[in-house]
């Protein structure tokens, strides 16, 4: 499985932060997986952000749900978070996962993430 994530690199404050996930090569044999987003800001550690599963259905942080929402795309194997009115703080490497059940065996499959700085 390969996850690659892009992104604009830099957001002004107040704007839509959009990063997208490509996940490839997905395994044929797993019964089900969902995907995610998490992000770890300087100096500060991992924060997860939120996840969508194979129908659809997502699942938010709550100290982030009302300002993030994350959509798939099937035919293009992608997943999409939006994360509006961003604040400096907010700058952080933002990282795709993959999680994939296969019987009782859990795999989980992480990209190298995308910076996001948020100035003006």
């Amino acid at each position: 499985v390969h996850v690659q994530e892009s992104g604009p690199g830099l957001v002004k404050p107040s704007q839509t932060l959009s990063v997208t996930c490509t996940i490839s090569n997905g395994s044929a044999t797993a019964t089900d997986y969902y995907d995610g987003w998490i992000r770890q800001a300087p100096g500060k550690g991992l924060e997860w952000i939120g996840a969508i599963g194979r129908s659809g259905h997502t699942h938010y942080s709550s100290t982030l749900s009302r300002r993030a929402s994350i959509s798939r795309d099937t035919g293009k194997n992608q997943i999409t978070l939006q994360l509006s009115a961003v604040t400096p703080e907010e700058a952080a490497v933002y990282y795709c996962e993959r999680t994939e059940v296969a019987g009782a065996a859990v795999y989980d499959y992480w990209g190298r993430g995308t910076q996001v700085a948020v100035t003006d």
